[in-house]
Formats: structure tokens, C-alpha cells, sequence
């Protein structure tokens, strides 16, 4: 008995026009599409398992699990001898009106995909976003939550914070502070720098490299200005420059270097002062 694939394949299975051939196309086609699927959002879940939480990372490979599948359907129906141009009339004005509707949500995610795998900011990092400055609590699909200095939790769309100027305070892994110090116009500058560059050297957390700078920046109006300009490791910042600038102040006092007090040199008229003179006389002699 001879078989005849041929005759095989063109055999209808009993749905309209549709032969066995079609069937086996649309199978293999949705199978290869489901194939795909997995193996890209297994792909994402492992690039993301360090960047989003997991309820968030699963939200993003269930995502594109869907598109692939639906567009892989979407791809094998013509073998089916379906007819798309009514479906995709049909869908076109849903995904109108979905659109407008919800254009604001779509924008979101798309940015806070952008922003998942180009990550300028990190659960952890102290930015500042459209003036809102903190720490990054979290990183959502559509927004990302920031937690003010004092204390008060911000929710930020990701649309947002994908076009505004992101100031990140921490990515690079030094930060530079300064200080301008005063000092009087009869204390040792020389001295002051010597003293002040040895309390830097003796912090902990002061770096060497970059190296800190101790100089004259300018001669005020009150006395000698010293500029000061320490780098500290990005996260210790903060506690690194209010540290140094009291150790710094009781160091310089104890080496009887003094901060100077505003003070101002008045000037008499030669004329004014005979009659101030005159007039004291006078009293004395009363």
C-alpha cells in the first residue's frame, strides 16, 4: 500500500476549507512561537533577578511571554483561512480607544522599562528628580517610589523620571565637598593649612586620591579666606563632611587660630574731629 503525502496533506479535516496542511502549519507556527516565548522571558527573568523584585520581574516576563504568544496566534491564523481584515479593523478601534484612554499608563511602563535596563538609578541611590530629592525605595513598573530626607515617601511616574535631568549622588563612588574657612588677618595662613590638612589626613574616610587641597582662596573683608576641598566615599558623604568641619574648627582653636568677627574701621573728618575734641573739653571743664 502506497502513501501519498501529498494527498495526505491536502486531505479537510471537516472545518471549511481548511486542509490538514493548514492545521500542521498553524500547529508548528504556534508551537514555535510558544518556544520563543519561554525562552526569551526565561532570558529577561535572569537579566532582571538583580535589577526588580521579584513580583515586578515576573510582572515584566509574563508580559512579554503574552505579546510573543498572541503575535505568534496572530501570525499562524491566516492559515486557518481566516480572515484578518475585520479582526484587525475591530482591534484597530479598541487599541484607539484604549489608547487615548489609558496613554498616560502605556507611557509609564514603556519608561519604566527604558529605565530597567538602562538603570540610571538603583533601589538605594540618593538622586534628585524634578526637585524631589531622596533615596530610591523601589522601582515599579509605572512609577518609581523615593523617600525624602525627612522622612515622607514620593511616588514618581517612570515617564518622568525618564525625561527629566536625573541627578544620581552616588554613582560615581567618590564625592567631592568644600568648606570656606576665615581666618584672622593676624593668624599664620601657613599654619592653618599645615593644621588643617593634618586633622583631613587623620579622618578615616577623608580619600588620598583624590587628594584633598588646602589654600588662600581670597582676602575678605573680615579676614583671610581658606577654601577648603576634601573627597569621601559617595555614601559616607554626608557624615564625612559634617565631622571634618568641627574637627577642623576645635583644631584651629586650639592652636589659637580664630574664626574673625565682622568689623568695620571708621574714618573721622579732620574738622569733625577738632569739634568732638573741643566738645569733650568743654564737659571736662563743666
Amino acid at each position: 500500500m502506497n502513501f501519498n503525502v501529498t494527498e495526505i496533506l491536502e486531505m479537510p479535516v471537516g472545518i471549511g476549507d481548511i486542509t490538514l496542511e493548514h492545521l500542521v502549519y498553524f500547529i508548528v507556527i504556534l508551537t514555535l512561537g510558544v518556544t520563543v516565548a519561554r525562552i526569551v522571558s526565561k532570558n529577561v527573568r535572569r537579566a532582571l533577578t538583580d535589577r526588580l523584585p521579584k513580583s515586578e520581574r515576573e510582572l515584566v516576563t509574563k508580559l512579554i511571554y503574552y505579546v510573543i504568544v498572541v503575535w505568534a496566534f496572530v501570525f499562524a491564523l491566516p492559515q486557518l483561512n481566516v480572515d484578518l481584515s475585520g479582526l484587525l479593523v475591530a482591534g484597530g478601534i479598541v487599541g484607539l480607544v484604549i489608547g487615548f484612554a489609558s496613554q498616560s499608563v502605556v507611557s509609564n511602563l514603556i519608561s519604566g522599562l527604558f529605565l530597567m535596563f538602562e538603570r540610571p538609578i538603583k533601589i538605594g541611590d540618593n538622586i534628585n528628580v524634578s526637585g524631589v530629592t531622596g533615596s530610591v525605595e523601589d522601582i515599579r513598573v509605572l512609577s518609581t517610589v523615593v523617600k525624602m530626607y525627612d522622612g515622607i515617601y514620593v511616588r514618581i511616574p517612570n515617564e518622568k523620571i525618564f525625561t527629566s535631568n536625573i541627578t544620581n549622588y552616588v554613582q560615581n563612588a567618590a564625592r567631592r565637598f568644600e568648606y570656606e574657612i576665615g581666618i584672622r588677618y593676624q593668624d599664620d595662613a601657613d599654619k592653618a593649612i599645615r593644621i588643617t590638612r593634618g586633622v583631613i589626613a587623620s579622618h578615616p574616610f577623608a580619600l588620598k586620591n583624590p587628594a584633598p587641597s588646602v589654600y588662600v582662596d581670597n582676602l575678605g573683608d573680615d579676614g583671610v579666606n581658606l577654601m577648603v576641598r576634601i573627597w569621601a566615599p559617595a555614601r559616607e558623604w554626608w557624615d564625612v563632611r559634617t565631622d571634618l568641619l568641627w574637627r577642623i574648627k576645635q583644631e584651629l582653636e586650639a592652636n589659637g587660630i580664630e574664626m574673625p568677627f565682622p568689623q568695620r574701621t571708621v574714618w573721622f573728618a579732620d574738622g569733625l574731629e577738632v569739634k568732638n575734641r573741643a566738645a569733650r573739653k568743654n564737659e571736662r571743664e563743666e
